[in-house]
């Protein structure tokens, strides 16, 4: 396996109600939960992960979903807009999709070469579907059938005031290149994998600060292979005079966080050991999986917990 930066491993939200964040996912954008989990720094709100069907680096797209919390602002300094891969011809079908469960889209448009359409999930989180050859198998659902169906990451957004910096980061560090610029947009990507591959930042120099609640993204993971791999990522960042954070374990993968220089928080994630390693993938998403340090106190979380209602 390469021992560079595999572009995206997660990205993590943060959502208003947890039950209307597990129908629009599950129902209407039809990704499978793969994990039910809690917080590990708040065991009394849920950590849920989305994915394909194994839950593969790259497609695992994860909320905090804090109840009540209110709407959040997307602003400089956070990641602004998810970028969804779907087959090539598809974006007329979820535009009728859309219209049908009363999701708010905007106007399919053109960005360097694809055709994309952009919309919001209940949150006012901004997503983009763009039409893009990929082959990674999707999950189906029972109307959502792999010719339309979301495959993973196409690539992230950050919103920047200035992108010197955090480009530096994609270059030097994570091993990422310019490849195109369109306006304000300049797109980075990496040759190490085919897929999640894109960093698109945007250059706002008068931009408004935004506030993390609902509706905005709460951190950007990238892939490397294994633990040794990522330690040595972790020697790179300090040598360039940037804080990190020890190794932390995740259960399903090891993380290191770091906030680049434009203010969004990174996150440096391990393929190892992978959703399997507590449930079956056939009953991926199923139960409820604690950290071990909350298993004791699993009773009274539970309690806590909002109960959720499947499909």
């Amino acid at each position: 396996m390469d021992n560079r930066i595999l572009g995206l491993h997660h990205i993590t939200a943060i959502a208003n109600n947890a039950q209307r964040n597990y129908d629009f996912y599950t129902h209407v954008l039809g990704l499978r939960m793969v994990k039910k989990t809690v917080n590990f720094d708040d065991p009394s709100t849920y950590h849920f992960y989305y994915g394909n069907e194994e839950g593969a680096p790259g497609t695992i797209l994860t909320f905090f979903p804090w109840e009540g919390i209110g709407r959040g602002k997307n602003g400089v300094g956070m990641a602004t807009e998810i970028g969804y891969s779907v087959p090539i011809g598809s974006l007329d079908n979820w535009v009728g999709r859309f219209r049908e469960f009363g999701v708010s889209i905007g106007e399919q448009a053109e960005r360097f070469g694809e055709m994309y359409l952009p919309f919001t999930d209940p949150d006012g989180l901004n997503i983009v579907l763009i039409q893009h050859s990929d082959e990674r198998p999707a999950w189906e659902t029972g109307d959502i059938k792999q010719d339309i169906a979301t495959q993973g990451f196409h690539s992230v957004t950050l919103s920047l005031h200035t992108i010197e910096a955090t480009a530096n980061v994609l270059t030097d560090i994570f091993g990422y290149t310019l490849q195109a610029q369109e306006g304000n947009r300049y797109r980075f990507i990496t040759d190490a994998i085919s897929t999640a591959s894109i960093v698109d930042l945007l250059e706002e120099p008068k931009g408004a600060i935004g506030k993390n609640a609902a509706g905005t993204n709460h951190h950007v993971a990238f892939r490397v292979a294994n633990e040794v791999i990522q330690m040595e990522f972790r020697e790179k960042i300090l040598s360039k005079g940037l804080q990190i954070t020890p190794k932390i374990d995740r259960d399903y993968f090891f993380s290191l966080y770091f906030r680049e220089p434009g203010g969004v928080l990174f996150e440096i994630a391990t393929d190892n050991p992978g959703f399997t390693v507590d449930e079956p993938i056939q009953e991926l998403g199923s139960h409820l999986k604690l950290p071990k340090q909350y298993e004791s106190s699993r009773a009274r979380i539970e309690k806590t917990l909002p109960i959720l209602a499947s499909q």
